[in-house]
């Protein structure tokens, strides 16, 4: 089942055979924000420093068009009458513009996430306050307000520079609905683990033992609250009462040291020790986990890249090993990361090929016996032509990282320079020796290659001699030119 799709997940969701009804235990989204941000995507050479290209991975910018009509339609027209009803109500409210059609994106997507849900599931959409308000009305008429669980608040920043008009923004929203009343609920992954320097003060007066090896314990009740059990009466270091636990079990508990008695004549007690307790209740804020730095290990260069930490908590509170776990907006492949490391499976959607490929190398790094398959890139040269015909952009990235290279930021849309790739690899020159010119030492250099992709039909010789401009004003080693027809 584990499983990367690329392209728009509209698309595939909407493939009944791909995505039968109820086929799905967990999803996870973390869709564009509609915050009008331009994000890019960083490579680096193999020296370690920032190449020169950035991608643009994806624009975070919406517009009211025929795409957005159309999935508009496709809501109207789904027989969800609930939905429909209150997009048409958000249309007459906010009119056609960025947000709508964010919304009506979002809408048709929510629809098909509903669908195949299985009864058990749940679903987590990860916003920020820019929309959270207009998607939980949309979750509320796909789900119903009742299968609403919470609003998960999530600190994602630390900082605190004042703004001259109101207080700056450093969290995003989680918004939880069930599938149904069975949806799963791992209550028990819903914990910090306590933090012994220091102790919250209401721990430390209550955990105020501490024995021979650090540990720290209290001392709890081992009489029992209901009086009237003649089985669990008996007599226990002299004294006699109705224990919790039986006679058997309250002698191997003495024996390995976790019953105590202060003095003779003394009620025993239990020792509970700190670190075997589940640690402090999570509320629906959380503060516990930091986002990713940048220096964090874990750190892609992804810009939207969420901590793997956040993604286990959510998988492991609302799944179980085996389970399906479905992240429909991939981007850098966190969640299904961390669904592979909890022995969940999981589908990944993402209509970026840079995405695919960044998740590809991901899952084959922190996994190298992993098994996976990828749908929808090109496996025939008539499949390579039809995606430099739906979209040459996507064509260039795809081709570009598949013969090994790195696509250049004008690859996305504008003038590129004459280059769609870079290939960085290493080279060798000779250099006098200093201790005697007259020889020479071989070192090692940091070389790289320009890639000109033509994905049309044309052909001319005036590639080839843009090509060669290019390599001589880059200072480049090399230049590959790769053509969708042959040359002459």
């Amino acid at each position: 089942m584990n499983r990367l799709y690329y392209g728009d997940n509209l698309d595939w969701l909407s493939d009944t055979r791909a995505f039968p009804d109820a086929c799905v235990d967990l999803v996870y989204l973390d869709p564009p924000f509609n915050s009008n941000a331009t994000y890019s995507q960083l490579f680096k050479s193999p020296d370690g420093k920032t190449a020169d290209s950035q991608i643009e991975a994806f624009e975070d910018t919406w517009s009211w068009g025929l795409s957005a009509e159309a999935a508009y339609d496709r809501v109207m027209t789904s027989g969800n009458t609930d939905v429909a009803q209150l997009l048409q109500a958000m249309r007459g409210f906010l009119h056609d513009n960025a947000m709508m059609a964010y919304l009506a994106m979002m809408a048709a997507r929510l629809i098909e996430l509903h669908r195949v849900l299985k009864d058990t599931g749940s679903l987590y959409l990860h916003c920020d306050p820019t929309a959270s308000h207009y998607l939980k009305l949309l979750l509320d008429g796909v789900f119903g307000p009742t299968n609403f669980r919470n609003e998960i608040i999530w600190q994602r920043s630390t900082g605190k520079a004042l703004m001259s008009r109101r207080l700056p923004s450093n969290h995003d929203t989680l918004l939880l609905y069930g599938r149904s009343d069975a949806s799963i609920w791992n209550v028990n992954t819903m914990f910090i683990g306590y933090d012994q320097s220091p102790l919250p003060e209401k721990t430390k007066m209550k955990y105020s033992h501490k024995d021979d090896n650090g540990r720290i314990f209290r001392l709890d009740n081992l009489i029992n609250p209901n009086s009237n059990r003649p089985n669990l009466t008996y007599e226990f270091l002299g004294v006699k009462k109705v224990w919790r636990w039986t006679q058997e079990r309250m002698q191997a508990a003495y024996d390995s040291g976790l019953v105590v008695q202060s003095q003779p004549g003394r009620v025993p007690q239990l020792k509970r020790y700190l670190d075997e307790q589940r640690g402090i209740p999570l509320s629906d804020v959380w503060t516990d986990i930091a986002p990713l730095n940048s220096q964090a290990q874990e750190r892609l260069g992804y810009p939207t890249q969420k901590p793997l930490a956040l993604l286990e908590r959510i998988i492991a509170a609302s799944s179980n090993p085996g389970d399906v776990v479905l992240d429909p907006f991939c981007g850098c492949g966190t969640a299904v990361h961390a669904a592979e490391k909890l022995g969940r499976r999981w589908i990944g959607i993402d209509i970026t090929y840079l995405s695919i490929a960044l998740i590809e190398k991901r899952l084959r790094k922190a996994f190298p016996a992993i098994v996976f398959d990828t749908a929808g890139l090109p496996k025939s040269l008539a499949d390579a032509e039809e995606l430099a015909r739906r979209d040459k952009h996507e064509f260039q990235k795809w081709i570009v990282t598949w013969i090994g290279g790195q696509p250049w930021k004008g690859g996305q849309k504008g003038a590129d320079g004459g280059i769609d790739g870079l290939i960085f690899f290493q080279g060798a020159k000779q250099v006098p020796r200093k201790s005697n010119p007259a020889e020479t030492d071989t070192v090692m250099t940091h070389e790289k290659a320009i890639i000109s992709v033509k994905g049309g039909q044309a052909k001319g010789v005036g590639w080839v001699s843009e090509l060669v401009e290019t390599i001589g004003r880059e200072k480049a080693a090399l230049g590959i030119l790769l053509t969708a027809v042959l040359p002459t």
